[in-house]
C-alpha cells in the first residue's frame, strides 16, 4: 500500500492527510478537489484558507460553523459594511481564530470580490482563469509528489494581492485551488480522486 493512502475503518481507501477523523473524512469525501463555481463558496474557501495560515486545516473545519455565523454566511457585500466595531466584536468569539490582521482580512478579502466581480462578472471566472477553465490533475504516488505552490499559484497570489486582498500567499492560494477542485491533488488510489 501507498504511503499516500489509509483505509478507513469503513474500508473506503482516502488519501492519508485526513487520517480517522470524521469531520475531516466528510470534508475530504464530500467537498476536498471538487470544482466549486460558486462565488459565495469560493470566498469562504479563500477567505477559512487564510485563517488557516500557521494552522492545522483541521483546526479551521472545526470553527467553520461559527466562522459562517459570525460572517454573514461569507456574503462579501455584507461583509463590506461591518464596521471596525463589529470586527472588534467577531474578535471576542473563542469560535473562530482570534487573530487581529486575519479577521480584518476577511473584510478587506470581501472589498477584492467586490472589485474582481466589477471586472470580470463574477469571482468564479477570475478564480477558474488561472487553470484555464479546466482542473489540473496531478499524479500523486508518494508524499514527495506533492507540492505546495504552482505557477497558477503564484500568479493567483499576485493577481490578489493586486486587489487588495489579504492572506493569498502561493501556498494559502495552491491550498486554495486544491480545495476547491481547480487542481486536483487525491492521490492514485483514493477512492474520491
Amino acid at each position: 500500500m501507498s504511503d499516500v493512502i489509509l483505509i478507513g475503518q469503513d474500508g473506503m481507501s482516502r488519501c492519508f492527510w485526513c487520517g480517522d477523523d470524521p469531520l475531516y473524512m466528510r470534508y475530504h469525501d464530500k467537498e476536498w478537489g471538487r470544482p466549486v463555481y460558486d462565488d459565495r463558496l469560493l470566498f469562504e474557501m479563500l477567505c477559512l484558507e487564510g485563517a488557516q495560515a500557521g494552522l492545522s486545516w483541521i483546526t479551521v473545519l472545526r470553527k467553520r460553523e461559527e466562522y459562517k455565523k459570525l460572517f454573514s454566511d461569507f456574503d462579501f457585500v455584507k461583509i463590506t459594511t461591518y464596521s471596525d466595531k463589529k470586527l472588534e466584536q467577531i474578535l471576542l468569539n473563542p469560535g473562530i481564530i482570534r487573530n487581529r490582521l486575519k479577521v480584518y482580512g476577511v473584510r478587506k478579502n470581501a472589498f477584492a470580490a467586490i472589485q474582481i466581480v466589477k471586472e470580470w462578472g463574477s469571482l468564479s471566472k477570475y478564480i477558474w482563469s488561472f487553470v484555464k477553465d479546466k482542473p489540473i490533475h496531478h499524479t500523486i504516488r508518494t508524499r514527495t509528489d506533492y507540492i505546495s505552490t504552482s505557477p497558477e499559484s503564484d500568479a493567483l497570489s499576485k493577481s490578489l494581492k493586486s486587489y487588495g486582498a489579504t492572506f493569498v500567499g502561493s501556498t494559502i492560494c495552491y491550498a486554495f485551488v486544491q480545495a476547491c477542485g481547480m487542481v486536483n491533488d487525491h492521490a492514485v488510489g483514493c477512492a474520491y480522486r
